[in-house]
């Protein structure tokens, strides 16, 4: 695989944070990758906010930290400025949040959208894939 900079969506996130079988494994394969510096994983600030706020919710707090403790050694956090809100108010997104992603991911150069919500990113001009068809294409 040559080097890449893959924007992983909340859910690639959360099915490595919750075991979510049978997505899990790509999720951490994804991790394997980078811990071999064959790739470079981000994620946006925002999904770090959201991703707090659903851990504590389904598990709790101390492991909702532990796991964004996790996500800053090992993902690259992209931020969110004005122009991705922005861009989510006005882009053919059908979800505002979608369009704020996908407006981070462009921004930093990304070149694949990881997500399991494929149908949410039909207008991106980066291409868009499940953790599982990223490992199957490549």
């Amino acid at each position: 695989m040559t080097s890449e900079k893959l924007f992983l969506d909340s859910d690639v996130l959360l099915d490595l944070f919750f075991d979510r079988k049978p997505f899990s494994q790509f999720s951490q394969k994804l991790f394997d990758l980078d811990l071999q510096k064959s790739l470079t994983l981000c994620t946006s600030s925002l999904v770090t906010a959201n991703l707090h706020y659903i851990i504590s919710r389904h598990r709790d707090k101390q492991y909702a930290k532990e796991c964004l403790a996790i996500l800053l050694r090992y993902v690259k956090i992209l931020p969110i400025e004005a122009d991705a809100i922005e861009f989510g108010l006005t882009y053919q997104f059908e979800d505002f949040e979608d369009g704020i992603q996908f407006h981070a991911a462009k921004k930093y150069h990304c070149t694949k959208f990881l997500t399991r919500n494929l149908k949410h990113y039909k207008s991106s001009t980066i291409p868009v894939f499940t953790a599982e068809q990223y490992f199957k294409a490549n």
